[in-house]
């Protein structure tokens, strides 16, 4: 018997990935901004991460993850591994802002990071390989869309959460709200 081997089609298409993380802080602040405290500091219980919590997680992001390991890449290739990104890090300390002024951060950190990654990414550069700290060889197309799709994640989480909140008000209507089904 003959296996026959799946084809793995590859969709990333930089112009594509730039719609997307251009989109996102607006996204964000159209959502978040001016939103009441109890939207803002809801979360799914102990141990996970309320919306302001998750925007500064996104900017822990663009400081230390996204830019840092593409510069990587191209740079030393899989010569030295990642510097490794605390995905927690942003728990460490305590920030009295409000969600307004981490949304300015998040956005401006995000333009800033697009103009970089549209001056250095050539096209024929999103086969070249950087070493993971975890996972060993990637490639920069795979950052690439892993940075969209890390977007994606936390867009859902901060919905999943806030509708989190009105879980026991809803009543029977839960049965139709999928968004409320625990997996």
């Amino acid at each position: 018997m003959k296996i026959a081997k799946r084809s793995v089609d590859m969709n990333f298409h930089m112009n594509e990935a730039f719609e997307i993380l251009g989109r996102t802080p607006q996204t964000l602040e159209s959502f978040l901004s001016g939103l009441s405290e109890g939207w803002l500091h809801s979360n799914e219980g102990e141990g996970t991460w309320n919306p302001l919590e998750v925007v500064e997680h996104l900017i822990e992001a663009e400081k230390h993850n996204w830019i840092p390991r593409m510069e990587s890449i191209l740079a030393e290739g899989e010569n030295n591994p990642f510097p490794v990104f605390d995905r927690y890090s942003h728990l460490k300390g305590t920030s009295e802002r409000t969600v307004e002024e981490a949304l300015l951060e998040f956005h401006t950190m995000r333009m800033a990071n697009l103009s970089k990654l549209r001056a250095v990414v050539d096209p024929l550069d999103l086969e070249k390989t950087g070493l993971h700290p975890e996972f060993g060889v990637v490639k920069l197309r795979e950052l690439l869309s892993a940075w969209v799709v890390h977007d994606f994640t936390h867009m859902t989480q901060i919905v999943r959460v806030m509708a989190e909140r009105y879980r026991a008000d809803v009543g029977p209507w839960s049965a139709y709200l999928g968004i409320l089904k625990r997996s």
